[in-house]
């Protein structure tokens, strides 16, 4: 067991929650209540609901992680890239079109995810293997 990944995995679902609970809204149901074309609307919604499946299935993989070492490595960092990418894009158009990182602090969660399951996997290479039944 790696606690430094199950707190990534702990993140990451409390991260889907947020996204449900607060973001849906926040964000998605005034994106349909807006004056945006229907086929917007429709768009909004798929990549809005194909965001909640990435996140799903990154708290999945990194659950995962945790009890896994021989899955660790490539789960890992499959989830820590996803989520290195989407704080860098929440950094970027925060900067860009808000002038600050503050408005969308998505960004300090995606970062502090990554942290810990990188953290988990430099961790992890001095933790004892699995044990495998004879």
């Amino acid at each position: 067991m790696n606690p430094w990944i199950l707190i990534s995995a702990g993140l990451s679902a409390a991260t889907v929650l947020l996204h449900v609970l607060g973001g849906g809204t926040e964000v998605h149901a005034p994106m349909l209540a807006s004056e945006l074309s229907v086929i917007l609307k429709a768009y909004s919604s798929v990549l809005w609901h194909a965001v909640t499946i990435v996140l799903v299935i990154n708290s999945l993989a990194l659950l995962v992680a945790g009890f896994r070492v021989r899955l660790q490595k490539p789960l890992v960092l499959l989830a820590a890239g996803q989520y290195l990418g989407f704080a860098i894009l929440f950094g970027i158009y925060g900067m860009t079109r808000l002038g600050s990182l503050m408005p969308m602090p998505q960004w300090i969660i995606f970062c502090l995810i990554v942290a810990s399951a990188i953290m988990g996997l430099k961790r992890g290479s001095q933790m004892p293997a699995e044990r495998v039944p004879a």
